[in-house]
């Protein structure tokens, strides 16, 4: 029974944390977007990725560093508590959580290797100007442009895009994948998969989920803006052209994986966003697109760095493990 009984409190504190932190930077998120709307979309793509994968973080931190070891060192090994009901079920529900977190990012992986063994297939090596990835001509029935992979990405670009777009286009096209490429974007999307996974049916974190995605996809925007005004107005042109050529019966049928697409399978409503975005960016100071990136961005990793320091010192008292053990104790009598 100790060996079960401190397993189910660990699932269900885990959950528990991971729901109430990411309740909470929800709030957050919605109390101040209004002020962040100021900061550039690279620094709000940052704020809300940390925000988003930071509730597990922080939940894994708490029970390595609080749970577990304040149970080893309190709990009896005889001990007469049992699993009650209502914690088994937290804890089957944290536990199929993690699985399925797990799983996701297996799927994703797996996909993304499918998802490249079939293009490459039907693909062709070419050399693209100012890009540091392997490139290839795909022969596909959607007009892709998309970065595909986490540790090698690869570049595809569809026969139809590459024969509509001109040159200007295409080169404005390539430059926001590559500003998904220098983000790091595919990693980031996949921890966030798992993350969102983590919580089951909680439905929580949503709008974040929905916010990054808007959020990277200006910033890719705004990376190849900020090289020049004609660049900007080029990737608009090539945003139009490329949504005009998406088939209506094929606008959300994009393949599940680790992957970076020009026009995916938002609405027209969003590329109308982007245009727009990208009209007022070409009549703005370039300069201004890098103006609080730079330092803004590094601050929820400082904040979470903080707090896995703070909580390792805080740790280290023999008298706070003591009170964490007397709260799960509380924990286990309520549930009982």
């Amino acid at each position: 029974m100790y060996e079960l009984l401190g397993i189910t409190v660990v699932l269900a504190m885990l959950l528990t944390v991971n729901a109430v932190s990411t309740m909470t930077v929800t709030g957050l998120w919605r109390l101040f977007k209004g002020s962040l709307g100021h900061c550039t979309a690279r620094t709000r793509a940052e704020i809300l990725f940390v925000m988003r994968t930071g509730p597990p973080a922080v939940a894994i931190i708490w029970i390595a560093a609080f749970i577990i070891p304040s149970y080893l060192e309190y709990e009896p090994y005889s001990t007469n508590e049992f699993v009650s009901l209502k914690l088994g079920i937290i804890a089957t529900i944290s536990a199929v959580g993690v699985g399925l977190a797990i799983w996701r990012g297996l799927r994703s992986w797996l996909a993304t290797r499918n998802l490249l063994k079939r293009w490459m297939m039907n693909s062709t090596p070419i050399e693209l100007e100012g890009v540091a990835v392997p490139a290839f001509r795909l022969d596909y029935a959607f007009p892709i442009i998309a970065v595909v992979g986490m540790l090698r990405p690869r570049l595809f670009v569809a026969e139809q895009v590459l024969k509509t777009l001109s040159a200007e286009e295409l080169a404005a096209a390539i430059a926001h994948e590559c500003g998904h490429l220098v983000a790091h974007d595919n990693c980031k999307r996949s921890l966030m998969r798992a993350s969102r996974a983590a919580l089951l049916m909680i439905p929580c974190g949503t709008s974040l989920d929905r916010a990054w995605s808007e959020a990277s996809e200006s910033a890719a925007d705004e990376y190849a803006a900020q090289e020049s005004s004609t660049l900007a107005l080029n990737l608009a042109s090539a945003l139009v052209r490329i949504a005009r050529m998406i088939p209506k019966e094929e606008s959300h049928m994009l393949p599940s994986s680790v992957s970076a697409f020009l026009v995916g399978g938002e609405e027209v409503q969003g590329v109308k966003t982007r245009v727009r975005r990208l009209l007022e960016l070409a009549s703005a100071d370039s300069s201004q697109l890098m103006s609080n990136a730079s330092w803004f961005r590094l601050m929820p990793w400082l904040l979470l760095t903080t707090v896995l320091v703070t909580g390792l010192t805080i740790e280290s008292r023999p008298q706070v493990l003591e009170a964490v053990h007397s709260f799960i104790e509380s924990v286990v009598a309520i549930l009982s």
